[in-house]
């Protein structure tokens, strides 16, 4: 081994090693307060002021703003947590929500409270959110046994390696921690709701925590309601600690930390990537900006209607001017995309002018907003929507409202500043057929 390398894996061994010391200082947390009625009803007041508008009254994940964020909020009704320093189907103990309500869940829409909500009244709510689930009246959580990573552990960054492959990691966060590579790249919860995969070169997106030993349980407990299995049974713990070694490892330099020399590099490389494969660029830019948030329906519970994602048939009303309902992106070519051409399809997005000519108005498909997106975007976004399978779901043309009603409501929200509402109905508003 080179020189150079010694150095590399030295240094990357006081990182790990620092990172699991001052592990210990930031994940450490204070005692849950007791369980008692008042704190339970102080955790409800708060709760219904903060919470209710994402994960709903019953704390199904049904909330008034559930349909419209990715991932779903969390159904606590089930007692199950992403998160959490128990055995594989045990709840978590208090110290798991209390972190993840103080620190939030990155990348998705659940934030940090600590600058809201006391240590004490965290605490409550955690107490009110665990009566949800009859699971926590009884039953105990079953804590995974303290495991310590031995010195030779740290800084061994080729048998980590030969660990992910064993344990085949690549096969859904590719060769590079990237998903160069993977076989397995559309991922659903237990709820059948989509998930992203996380991208090991990026710590910093850890929902657990970017550390060694936070790395190492997600390992070792898993993460319930998610394909992300324990591997209790598949390596040991010294394996395991081999492993979160070695991702810890594949972190790069955030951008934040960069100059702006630096930041040129990983740029060219994602334009790259992006003219390599533009159907998954096209995918990312979809999910971004939320496309199927609107085109796809919805149950009475907020939640998508089995096999109608992408198919259009959400009802929207746009007081004054009536229903518009969403329509169907998939390829179908008789209800959706399938004998559009790129050029109507691009049309759509950045003039919101549809195939028969309809015009859209610019709001809540935000096609100003789109025409300022890169040829090469739109050229991916519609690659990707060619790619989706075809869903027969005829939609309806929008309904204007009758002339004078439309007349007042415009008189009523231009002239006397009224709040005229944006509504979303549950239900497919399309008429789906089975394909044969």
């Amino acid at each position: 081994m080179s020189k150079g390398s010694v150095l590399s894996v030295v240094a990357v061994s006081l990182v790990i090693a620092v990172g699991v010391v001052s592990e210990r200082r930031l994940t450490a947390q204070p005692p849950p307060a007791a369980v008692v009625p008042d704190n339970v009803a102080h955790g409800k007041t708060l709760y219904e002021k903060h919470c209710v508008e994402c994960h709903g009254v019953t704390g199904k994940g049904d909330g008034p703003a559930a349909h419209l964020l990715v991932p779903r909020p969390r159904d606590f009704t089930s007692g199950r947590y992403k998160i959490h320093r128990t055995e594989t189907g045990s709840i978590p103990v208090d110290e798991d929500l209390v972190q993840t309500v103080r620190s939030g869940m990155y990348g998705t829409s659940m934030p940090g409270w600590s600058a809201i909500l006391a240590d004490p009244d965290v605490h409550d709510v955690v107490q009110y959110i665990k009566t949800f689930s009859p699971r926590f009246a009884t039953e105990q959580p079953q804590r995974v046994p303290p495991s310590e990573p031995t010195d030779t552990t740290l800084g061994n960054i080729p048998r980590g390696a030969a660990v992910y492959e064993k344990l085949q990691c690549g096969k859904c966060h590719g060769t590079d921690g990237r998903g160069a590579g993977a076989v397995a790249t559309e991922f659903e919860d237990d709820w059948k709701q989509p998930l992203n995969i996380a991208d090991l070169t990026e710590p910093w997106t850890f929902r657990g925590g970017p550390g060694a030993r936070d790395i190492f349980m997600r390992f070792r407990a898993g993460m319930s309601g998610t394909p992300m299995p324990s591997f209790k049974e598949a390596a040991t713990d010294d394996e395991l600690w081999l492993l979160a070694a070695y991702v810890v490892s594949l972190g790069r330099k955030p951008a934040w930390a960069m100059d702006s020399q630096e930041l040129a590099a990983p740029y060219a490389k994602q334009d790259a990537e992006a003219r390599a494969n533009p159907g998954k660029r096209g995918r990312y830019r979809v999910d971004t900006i939320g496309c199927a948030v609107c085109h796809s329906p919805v149950d009475e519970n907020r939640r998508l209607i089995p096999g109608l994602k992408m198919a259009g048939g959400m009802r929207i009303r746009l007081e004054p001017f009536g229903d518009y309902p969403a329509g169907n992106l998939t390829s179908d070519k008789e209800t959706g995309l399938g004998n559009w051409t790129d050029d109507e399809i691009k049309r759509t997005i950045t003039k919101g002018i549809l195939k028969d000519g309809t015009r859209l108005l610019p709001f809540p498909m935000d096609w100003p907003s789109f025409s300022t997106m890169r040829p090469e975007d739109l050229d991916a976004m519609v690659v990707y929507l060619r790619t989706i399978p075809p869903v027969s779901n005829k939609v309806p043309r929008p309904s204007r409202k009758f002339l004078p009603l439309y007349l007042w409501g415009k008189f009523d929200m231009l002239l006397m500043g009224g709040d005229q509402p944006l509504l979303f109905f549950s239900g497919n508003a399309g008429t789906a057929r089975p394909r044969p």
